[in-house]
């Protein structure tokens, strides 16, 4: 029996996000890129993932209900029922690093990597 590939939503909703799919393809893993929530969402109903890597962007009382924490709060929910097992790695601006605790509060996160983020500091967080 074969061990399945390893499966990686890359969610690059701004062109800050940095290209890892060097690294993700010298990890065997199998990377999906989607560029809004909205896609991402489909893809994780379609088939469950093993790491999802996304932008973390704090909403600033944007939201008319002020009930969302970020960006990722609806992906993250979303997770919960399609694929649990999911570890997620978020990309947080230096300015932005102080509200990721308010997210962990309510969704929990493999890793959360500040930018500049590093080849060695994402290899890390995929192992």
């Amino acid at each position: 029996m074969s061990i399945p590939t390893p499966r990686l939503l890359s969610i690059k909703e701004t062109p800050a996000h940095p290209d890892f799919s060097a690294i993700y393809s010298s990890l065997g893993i199998a990377e999906t890129t989607v560029t809004s929530i909205r896609n991402a969402i489909a893809a994780i109903k379609k088939q469950p993932f093993d790491f999802i890597v996304c932008e973390f962007m704090y909403r600033y009382g944007s939201d008319y209900a002020g009930c969302t924490i970020s960006n990722l709060d609806v992906v993250l929910t979303s997770l919960q029922k399609y694929s649990p097992r999911a570890r997620v790695i978020a990309l947080i601006d230096k300015t932005e690093q102080q509200y990721i605790a308010r997210l962990t509060e309510h969704f929990p996160l493999h890793a959360a990597l500040v930018y500049p983020v590093s080849r060695e500091a994402m290899q890390k967080a995929l192992s």
